[in-house]
């Protein structure tokens, strides 16, 4: 029989852990005057009843892959002739869902893996809709933000008649409210993650929290630049960083230095090392990929395409970030892999007029 007693513990004993996500039993305890077995009990219940997330026995290929960040609609203009700056262009227009880390959870769900994002968006009906569509696809996005006062953000992308990226407008002030209150309120949500990813677009203090608690609890961070002007929010400690994710504009933003050849790129990534970082990889366009290998970068070409197949660029490094982050998945120890099925996945957006492609699916996993 349940007592007022016991109801009242356990409510001291959520609210302390919605406090500290990261505290222990013992101390727990002490602040309530229990005894630890009664701290046990009542944390075994609170699991139980799905208000927490306690230290369950999850398959570990079933372990959600947990992204955190930006989720906007994408509009798209793409000329139909030579741009004219400074005045009226023709164009075709095309709209979806985007957002780094909302396009990553979608590639990872249409490839059938578990997948819980985080987000921010705004209590309207683009964001109605963007969450109507994540859980449509399989993806749980319970915890995400909703705000009554701000609308969803959004990402304009103006595009040559080639497809290139001429210029893009970013409206995506809603991801700086992820901020650390958020990251602590949602710390259970990501205690049973393989890997939890994130973009740059979060506020420099969630970021620092990402990190000491991938440090605490040992686990796997995929952080992913998104753009030249944002690298300062990840700042010089990179302990518990597993993987970064950038270009290499983003790389010589980074390090503030010109990077024109291998030798350049390699002292980087010693750099990036000695700083904590485990591994890296840079996305170098139409070239492909350089990742890590100790102290050495490798690389790896990208497939070869017909250049009247490539649709327009938007998305294609999302989908590289969402293979690696799959292939590490399956596979923590191969990079390489991660690196070459990431580039599977950014071809196949290439040439998708969407900017998650629809060609994607579980056997690309086989």
């Amino acid at each position: 029989m349940t007592t007022s007693k016991d109801l009242s513990s356990k409510a001291q004993l959520l609210a302390l852990v919605e406090a500290n996500p990261f505290i222990g039993q013992q101390e727990l305890a002490d602040q309530l005057g229990l005894s630890r077995s009664a701290v046990a009990g009542h944390l075994a219940q609170l699991t139980r009843d799905g208000r927490i997330l306690g230290r369950a026995y999850v398959l570990p290929q079933r372990q959600p892959i947990v992204c955190m960040g930006g989720a906007n609609v994408d509009r798209k203009l793409r000329a139909i002739a030579p741009l004219h700056m400074g005045s009226s262009n023709p164009a075709r227009q095309h709209e979806s869902a985007g957002g780094v880390a909302r396009n990553i959870a979608e590639n990872l769900a249409r490839l059938g893996l578990p997948v819980h994002l985080l987000t921010a968006v705004g209590r309207d009906a683009a964001g109605q809709s963007l969450l109507d569509q994540l859980q449509a696809l399989g993806v749980d996005s319970a915890g995400s933000l909703q705000a009554p006062d701000e609308a969803t953000g959004s990402y304009t992308a103006v595009l040559d008649p080639q497809g290139d990226l001429v210029l893009a407008l970013a409206h995506m002030a809603l991801t700086e409210r992820l901020d650390a209150a958020f990251l602590r309120q949602t710390a259970p949500r990501r205690a049973a993650a393989s890997l939890v990813v994130a973009d740059l677009n979060l506020p420099r203090d969630t970021l620092d929290g990402l990190r000491a608690e991938a440090r605490l609890r040992d686990q796997r961070l995929l952080l992913v630049a998104v753009s030249e002007p944002k690298m300062s929010r990840l700042g010089t400690d990179l302990r518990g960083v597993s993987l970064l994710v950038l270009n290499r504009g983003e790389l010589q933003t980074l390090v503030g230095r010109d990077l024109p050849d291998e030798d350049a790129l390699a002292q980087a990534w010693r750099a990036l090392r000695e700083a904590g970082l485990k591994q890296l990889v840079i996305s170098d366009g139409a070239r492909g990929v350089w990742f890590s290998d100790g102290d050495a970068l490798a690389v790896l070409p990208a497939p070869a395409l017909d250049p009247a197949s490539i649709r327009e660029v938007t998305g294609a490094g999302d989908a590289m970030t969402a293979g690696i982050a799959a292939g590490l998945h399956r596979d923590p120890e191969d990079l390489r892999g991660a690196c070459a099925l990431g580039l599977r996945l950014a071809a196949l957006t290439l040439q998708s007029d969407a900017t998650v492609s629809e060609a994607l699916g579980p056997a690309l996993l086989v």
